[in-house]
Protein backbone atom coordinates (compact mmCIF):
# COMPACT_ATOMS: atom_id res chain seq x y z
CA UNK A 1 0.00 0.00 0.00
CA UNK A 2 1.95 2.96 -1.52
CA UNK A 3 1.97 6.21 -2.72
CA UNK A 4 1.95 7.03 -3.01
CA UNK A 5 5.67 6.97 -2.41
CA UNK A 6 7.79 8.67 -5.37
CA UNK A 7 10.58 7.13 -6.75
CA UNK A 8 12.39 8.73 -9.81
CA UNK A 9 15.32 8.05 -12.55
CA UNK A 10 18.56 8.56 -10.54
CA UNK A 11 21.39 9.44 -12.94
CA UNK A 12 25.13 9.38 -12.41
CA UNK A 13 24.93 12.98 -12.50
CA UNK A 14 22.74 13.52 -10.22
CA UNK A 15 24.13 10.82 -7.22
CA UNK A 16 26.87 12.99 -7.46
CA UNK A 17 25.47 15.56 -6.78
CA UNK A 18 24.10 15.16 -3.52
CA UNK A 19 20.60 14.90 -1.99
CA UNK A 20 20.53 18.58 -1.96
CA UNK A 21 20.18 18.40 -5.67
CA UNK A 22 17.25 16.91 -6.81
CA UNK A 23 15.82 16.34 -10.40
CA UNK A 24 12.50 16.19 -12.03
CA UNK A 25 13.75 15.09 -15.57
CA UNK A 26 14.40 12.04 -16.78
CA UNK A 27 16.84 12.09 -20.15
CA UNK A 28 14.92 9.06 -21.67
CA UNK A 29 12.65 9.53 -24.71
CA UNK A 30 9.25 8.78 -24.08
CA UNK A 31 6.80 6.95 -25.90
CA UNK A 32 4.44 8.53 -28.43
CA UNK A 33 0.86 8.52 -26.38
CA UNK A 34 -2.15 7.13 -28.25
CA UNK A 35 -4.58 9.69 -29.22
CA UNK A 36 -8.09 9.06 -27.74
CA UNK A 37 -11.48 10.63 -29.05
CA UNK A 38 -14.56 12.05 -27.37
CA UNK A 39 -17.74 9.58 -26.98
CA UNK A 40 -20.58 11.96 -26.25
CA UNK A 41 -22.92 9.32 -24.40
CA UNK A 42 -19.65 9.17 -21.47
CA UNK A 43 -18.59 12.85 -21.52
CA UNK A 44 -22.79 13.98 -21.35
CA UNK A 45 -22.39 12.30 -17.85
CA UNK A 46 -19.62 14.98 -16.48
CA UNK A 47 -21.28 17.23 -14.06
CA UNK A 48 -22.48 20.23 -15.40
CA UNK A 49 -20.03 22.41 -13.85
CA UNK A 50 -16.77 21.28 -15.17
CA UNK A 51 -18.52 20.67 -18.71
CA UNK A 52 -18.90 24.11 -19.04
CA UNK A 53 -15.77 25.00 -18.60
CA UNK A 54 -14.35 22.61 -20.44
CA UNK A 55 -11.32 21.75 -17.84
CA UNK A 56 -10.85 19.10 -15.75
CA UNK A 57 -8.29 19.90 -13.14
CA UNK A 58 -5.82 17.51 -11.95
CA UNK A 59 -3.87 17.63 -8.91
CA UNK A 60 -0.34 16.07 -9.54
CA UNK A 61 2.63 15.91 -6.99
CA UNK A 62 6.11 14.73 -8.67
CA UNK A 63 8.73 13.48 -9.72
CA UNK A 64 7.28 9.89 -9.54
CA UNK A 65 8.80 8.00 -12.87
CA UNK A 66 7.00 6.62 -14.67
CA UNK A 67 3.81 7.60 -13.76
CA UNK A 68 3.89 11.40 -13.74
CA UNK A 69 7.48 13.65 -13.85
CA UNK A 70 8.98 15.93 -16.43
CA UNK A 71 10.46 15.84 -19.36
CA UNK A 72 13.68 17.58 -20.53
CA UNK A 73 11.46 20.22 -21.60
CA UNK A 74 9.82 20.55 -18.67
CA UNK A 75 6.43 19.04 -20.33
CA UNK A 76 4.70 16.56 -17.19
CA UNK A 77 4.61 13.56 -18.49
CA UNK A 78 4.15 9.92 -17.77
CA UNK A 79 1.91 6.70 -17.71
CA UNK A 80 -0.68 8.23 -15.16
CA UNK A 81 -0.31 11.57 -17.53
CA UNK A 82 -0.77 9.63 -20.93
CA UNK A 83 -3.66 7.74 -19.19
CA UNK A 84 -5.70 11.05 -18.14
CA UNK A 85 -4.96 12.49 -21.29
CA UNK A 86 -6.87 9.79 -22.57
CA UNK A 87 -10.23 9.87 -20.50
CA UNK A 88 -9.74 13.62 -20.82
CA UNK A 89 -10.49 13.68 -24.54
CA UNK A 90 -13.12 10.35 -24.15
CA UNK A 91 -14.99 13.23 -21.98
CA UNK A 92 -14.15 15.79 -23.97
CA UNK A 93 -12.10 17.58 -21.63
CA UNK A 94 -8.86 19.94 -21.61
CA UNK A 95 -6.79 18.52 -18.88
CA UNK A 96 -4.78 21.12 -16.52
CA UNK A 97 -2.51 19.64 -14.28
CA UNK A 98 -1.29 21.63 -10.93
CA UNK A 99 1.66 20.62 -9.05
CA UNK A 100 0.79 20.09 -5.48
CA UNK A 101 2.85 18.76 -2.64
CA UNK A 102 1.22 14.97 -2.50
CA UNK A 103 -0.32 15.97 1.22
CA UNK A 104 -1.86 18.62 -0.33
CA UNK A 105 -3.94 16.96 -3.01
CA UNK A 106 -7.05 15.37 -0.91
CA UNK A 107 -7.59 18.50 1.21
CA UNK A 108 -7.69 20.78 -2.51
CA UNK A 109 -9.72 17.94 -3.54
CA UNK A 110 -11.98 18.27 -0.81
CA UNK A 111 -11.94 22.35 -0.67
CA UNK A 112 -13.06 22.03 -4.98
CA UNK A 113 -9.42 23.79 -6.09
CA UNK A 114 -8.85 20.25 -7.67
CA UNK A 115 -11.17 18.30 -9.53
CA UNK A 116 -9.30 14.67 -9.51
CA UNK A 117 -5.79 13.88 -8.01
CA UNK A 118 -3.17 11.83 -10.30
CA UNK A 119 -0.43 11.23 -8.01
CA UNK A 120 -0.30 6.96 -8.10
CA UNK A 121 -2.21 6.97 -4.54
CA UNK A 122 -3.40 3.86 -3.31
CA UNK A 123 -7.43 3.51 -2.67
CA UNK A 124 -7.44 3.18 1.32
CA UNK A 125 -10.35 2.74 3.44
CA UNK A 126 -9.09 5.60 5.14
CA UNK A 127 -8.73 7.56 2.29
CA UNK A 128 -11.75 6.77 1.03
CA UNK A 129 -13.70 8.36 4.39
CA UNK A 130 -12.19 11.60 2.67
CA UNK A 131 -12.81 10.76 -0.90
CA UNK A 132 -13.72 8.49 -3.44
CA UNK A 133 -11.73 6.90 -5.53
CA UNK A 134 -11.82 5.34 -9.33
CA UNK A 135 -9.14 2.49 -9.38
CA UNK A 136 -7.24 2.20 -12.74
CA UNK A 137 -4.09 0.22 -11.71
CA UNK A 138 -2.63 -2.56 -9.60
CA UNK A 139 1.24 -2.14 -7.66
CA UNK A 140 2.46 -3.12 -4.92
CA UNK A 141 5.31 -2.40 -2.13
CA UNK A 142 9.45 -3.62 -3.84
CA UNK A 143 12.20 -2.10 -2.05
CA UNK A 144 15.73 -1.29 -3.88
CA UNK A 145 18.84 -2.05 -2.40
CA UNK A 146 22.93 -1.30 -3.42
CA UNK A 147 24.23 -4.62 -5.36
CA UNK A 148 26.16 -6.37 -2.99
CA UNK A 149 24.86 -5.43 -0.12
CA UNK A 150 21.67 -7.20 0.75
CA UNK A 151 18.82 -6.44 3.02
CA UNK A 152 15.91 -7.95 3.95
CA UNK A 153 12.27 -6.35 3.37
CA UNK A 154 10.78 -8.43 6.38
CA UNK A 155 13.94 -8.11 8.56
CA UNK A 156 15.35 -4.74 8.55
CA UNK A 157 15.38 -4.24 12.01
CA UNK A 158 18.78 -1.57 12.81
CA UNK A 159 18.95 -0.89 8.81
CA UNK A 160 18.23 2.68 7.52
CA UNK A 161 15.28 2.88 5.02
CA UNK A 162 14.64 5.54 2.80
CA UNK A 163 10.86 6.85 1.93
CA UNK A 164 9.03 10.00 0.78
CA UNK A 165 7.24 11.40 3.55
CA UNK A 166 3.42 11.16 4.16
CA UNK A 167 3.32 7.90 1.23
CA UNK A 168 1.68 4.72 2.84
CA UNK A 169 5.14 3.41 3.55
CA UNK A 170 6.26 5.96 5.60
CA UNK A 171 3.17 5.81 7.64
CA UNK A 172 1.67 2.12 7.58
CA UNK A 173 4.50 -0.38 5.99
CA UNK A 174 7.66 1.01 7.71
CA UNK A 175 5.88 1.73 10.91
CA UNK A 176 4.53 -1.56 11.36
CA UNK A 177 7.85 -3.39 10.48
CA UNK A 178 9.64 -1.58 12.73
CA UNK A 179 7.43 -2.43 15.05
CA UNK A 180 7.87 -6.20 14.69
CA UNK A 181 11.23 -5.74 14.88
CA UNK A 182 10.84 -4.03 18.57
CA UNK A 183 8.48 -6.54 20.01
CA UNK A 184 11.47 -9.14 18.70
CA UNK A 185 13.48 -7.66 20.67
CA UNK A 186 15.52 -6.27 17.86
CA UNK A 187 16.39 -2.74 17.03
CA UNK A 188 13.87 -0.45 15.10
CA UNK A 189 13.98 0.32 11.44
CA UNK A 190 15.41 3.66 11.25
CA UNK A 191 12.78 5.21 8.83
CA UNK A 192 14.46 8.31 6.95
CA UNK A 193 12.41 10.18 5.02
CA UNK A 194 12.56 12.51 2.15
CA UNK A 195 9.73 15.45 0.48
CA UNK A 196 10.21 13.93 -2.87
CA UNK A 197 11.33 10.08 -3.81
CA UNK A 198 14.33 11.36 -6.19
CA UNK A 199 15.98 12.06 -3.17
CA UNK A 200 15.13 9.14 -1.16
CA UNK A 201 16.29 6.81 -4.32
CA UNK A 202 19.50 9.09 -4.42
CA UNK A 203 20.67 8.56 -0.71
CA UNK A 204 20.46 4.75 -1.06
CA UNK A 205 23.04 5.61 -3.86
CA UNK A 206 25.14 7.84 -2.00
CA UNK A 207 25.32 5.26 1.35
CA UNK A 208 23.14 7.60 3.42
CA UNK A 209 20.25 4.85 3.58
CA UNK A 210 20.51 0.43 3.15
CA UNK A 211 17.58 0.27 1.27
CA UNK A 212 14.45 2.14 0.27
CA UNK A 213 10.49 1.49 -0.22
CA UNK A 214 7.93 2.69 -3.28
CA UNK A 215 5.12 1.36 -5.32
CA UNK A 216 6.49 -1.47 -7.24
CA UNK A 217 6.32 0.15 -10.85
CA UNK A 218 8.12 2.94 -9.38
CA UNK A 219 10.97 0.92 -8.00
CA UNK A 220 11.41 -0.55 -10.98
CA UNK A 221 12.04 1.71 -13.57
CA UNK A 222 14.10 3.52 -10.73
CA UNK A 223 16.93 0.30 -10.82
CA UNK A 224 16.17 0.20 -14.31
CA UNK A 225 17.81 4.50 -14.58
CA UNK A 226 20.40 3.91 -11.81
CA UNK A 227 22.64 2.03 -14.45
CA UNK A 228 23.20 -0.74 -11.94
CA UNK A 229 23.58 1.32 -8.42
CA UNK A 230 20.36 -0.18 -7.45
CA UNK A 231 18.46 -3.68 -7.50
CA UNK A 232 15.61 -5.19 -5.81
CA UNK A 233 15.53 -6.38 -2.19
CA UNK A 234 13.00 -9.09 -1.94
CA UNK A 235 9.81 -9.29 -4.01
CA UNK A 236 6.76 -7.11 -4.69
CA UNK A 237 4.65 -7.35 -1.90
CA UNK A 238 1.01 -6.05 -0.77
CA UNK A 239 -0.28 -5.93 -3.97
CA UNK A 240 -3.23 -3.05 -4.08
CA UNK A 241 -5.25 -0.72 -6.45
CA UNK A 242 -4.48 2.72 -7.47
CA UNK A 243 -6.95 5.26 -7.62
CA UNK A 244 -7.88 8.69 -9.07
CA UNK A 245 -9.40 10.36 -5.80
CA UNK A 246 -12.48 12.80 -6.67
CA UNK A 247 -14.97 14.72 -4.56
CA UNK A 248 -16.71 11.96 -1.79
CA UNK A 249 -19.87 12.16 -3.37
CA UNK A 250 -19.20 13.12 -6.86
CA UNK A 251 -21.06 12.21 -9.82
CA UNK A 252 -17.16 12.58 -11.82
CA UNK A 253 -16.46 9.57 -10.01
CA UNK A 254 -19.01 7.29 -12.37
CA UNK A 255 -17.94 9.46 -16.05
CA UNK A 256 -14.11 8.97 -15.15
CA UNK A 257 -15.30 4.89 -14.54
CA UNK A 258 -16.88 4.45 -17.45
CA UNK A 259 -14.15 6.66 -19.82
CA UNK A 260 -11.70 3.81 -18.25
CA UNK A 261 -13.79 1.25 -19.29
CA UNK A 262 -13.73 2.61 -22.50
CA UNK A 263 -10.41 2.66 -22.64
CA UNK A 264 -9.45 -0.89 -21.57
CA UNK A 265 -12.59 -2.06 -24.35
CA UNK A 266 -10.97 -0.44 -27.31
CA UNK A 267 -6.84 -1.14 -25.88
CA UNK A 268 -6.00 2.15 -25.42
CA UNK A 269 -5.16 1.50 -22.16
CA UNK A 270 -3.02 -1.76 -22.62
CA UNK A 271 -1.07 0.24 -24.99
CA UNK A 272 -0.93 2.85 -23.10
CA UNK A 273 0.69 0.53 -20.21
CA UNK A 274 2.70 -1.47 -22.83
CA UNK A 275 4.46 1.83 -23.84
CA UNK A 276 5.79 2.69 -20.38
CA UNK A 277 6.46 -0.79 -19.53
CA UNK A 278 4.07 -1.36 -16.79
CA UNK A 279 1.61 -3.58 -18.28
CA UNK A 280 2.31 -6.42 -15.54
CA UNK A 281 -0.16 -3.84 -13.20
CA UNK A 282 -3.21 -3.54 -15.38
CA UNK A 283 -6.30 -4.24 -13.91
CA UNK A 284 -9.40 -5.73 -15.96
CA UNK A 285 -12.39 -3.62 -14.55
CA UNK A 286 -12.09 -0.35 -12.93
CA UNK A 287 -14.20 -0.01 -9.47
CA UNK A 288 -15.37 3.08 -7.21
CA UNK A 289 -13.65 2.21 -3.97
CA UNK A 290 -11.92 -0.59 -4.36
CA UNK A 291 -9.97 -0.54 -1.37
CA UNK A 292 -8.36 -3.78 0.16
CA UNK A 293 -6.98 -2.29 3.74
Amino acid sequence: MWRCAAVFAVTGALALAGCSSQSEESSETTPAAPSAEKVDAIANTVPESIKQDGKLIIGVNIPYAPNEFKDPSGKIVGFDVDLMNAIAATLGLTPEYREADFAKIIPSIQGDTFHVGMSSFTDTKEREQAVDFVTYFSAGILWAQRPGEPIDPNDACGKKVAVQATTTEETEELPAKSKACTDAGKPPIEIVKFDAQDAATNAVILGQADAMSADSPVTAYAIKQSNGKLEAAGEIADAAPYGWPVKKGSPLAQSLKQALEHLIENGTYKQIATNWGVESGMIDKPVINGAIN
